[in-house]
């Protein structure tokens, strides 16, 4: 609830980025603070916060990509950024896992270390962006800015204008299909160790999704500059409804490898160019806003995929039966995708030819 709240304040000139460096430190500070020896409440707070300073920095670093490119290299940046993230975080995750698993040193003193390591790691990376971004679009500072953006934000609901169907047709799909890639994400461990899978065995099969996932997301870029990334996402939809049906057979270790490396294709591809779609059609000075709005959609998504699959697991005691809703899920957004993106596709043609008649006014004075 806070994403489109800061959001809307972020989307203020000069607002952007103390707004996204104060929810990084959050994030780094709770997740370094977990290495203190602490009552389990007390830890339980400090993590929630670190989580959530860690997901509200998302909102405003993905909204920072209406600042930092055009809409002819969207995709690819967006893929790049995603792709580079995925075998960054492998750098860290490998060396925790080094010092927790293969070193003579405690786990008291080990994991400590591990989190301290992350939270260097994070703050680290986060430097360059705070000393290279600008903030290019947005809204000029206003008295009371705090009680001003709030109106601003419920004004989104009763806002008309040309895009309004086509965004909302947008988000409805967007929870719906990425609810499935978040079930798939936050289930994965669960799947595999109900087939047997050790501790050491899940994480080789997710850095191996990780892995995966960097030049697939790579080429989901490169593939964007030469196909609309609307088809693209068509097919990643199309894709994960494909694993979701075949994780609902699978019982054999073999199977669940080739599912991690399937997920890993696809993975990047879809968060990449749900991020730089939405990012073409929402108004470049309120994309604070906006990518707060879609990370209502995208945290909905999350709990509701879980907990679907949850209810459905202990009806029929089986976990593969569980997997049943994420593939209706997968259905039902592609249902809705295929209505959004026409509806982009009509203001496209609509706004094209609009500016061929100004053109040929021009032309005639």
């Amino acid at each position: 609830m806070l994403g489109p709240v800061f959001g809307t304040l972020a989307d203020y000139r000069g607002f952007k980025k103390p707004i996204f460096f104060f929810s990084a430190m959050i994030g780094i500070i709770g997740c370094a603070a977990m290495s203190v020896p602490m009552h389990w409440i007390v830890f339980v707070v400090v993590f929630v916060l670190a989580k959530v300073g860690y997901s509200a920095s998302l909102i405003f670093y993905d909204s920072m990509l209406t600042d930092v490119t055009d809409h002819s290299k969207m995709d690819n940046l967006s893929s790049q950024g995603y792709a580079w993230g995925y075998i960054g975080s492998c750098i860290p995750f490998i060396v925790s896992v080094v010092v927790i698993n293969f070193t003579p040193l405690e786990i008291t003193v080990s994991m400590p270390i591990a989190l301290c390591l992350n939270a260097v790691w994070w703050f680290a990376m986060t430097m360059p962006l705070m000393r290279r971004y600008r903030q290019v679009h947005y809204i000029e500072r206003q008295p009371h800015a705090i009680r001003t953006a709030f109106k601003r934000l419920f004004g989104v609901i009763a806002e008309k204008h040309r895009g309004k169907k086509a965004i909302l047709l947008y988000l409805v799909a967007f929870f719906l299909y990425i609810d499935g890639v978040y079930t798939i994400i936050d289930m994965a461990t669960s799947f595999g160790t109900a087939l047997g899978f050790d501790t050491t065995q899940l994480l080789l099969a997710l850095l191996v999704t990780q892995f995966v996932a960097f030049p697939s997301a790579i080429l989901f870029g490169v593939l964007a500059s030469k196909v609309r990334n609307d088809r693209l996402i068509f097919v990643c939809i199309i894709a994960y409804t494909a694993i979701a049906v075949f994780a609902i057979q699978m019982d054999k270790v073999w199977e669940f490898w080739l599912l991690a490396v399937c997920v890993g294709m696809f993975q990047g591809g879809i968060q990449a160019l749900s991020r730089s779609y939405f990012a073409k059609i929402i108004p470049p000075e309120k994309s604070g806003e906006y990518f707060g709005i879609m990370d209502i959609f995208g945290k909905g998504a999350a709990f509701i995929g879980t907990l679907s699959v949850s209810i459905v697991t202990q009806l029929t005691n089986s976990v593969n039966m569980g997997v049943i809703p994420i593939a209706c899920l997968f259905i039902a957004g592609l249902v809705v995708f295929v209505f959004a993106s026409k509806e982009v596709r009509r203001l496209e043609q609509s706004e094209g030819e609009s500016q061929q008649e100004v053109q040929s006014s021009a032309d005639v004075q």
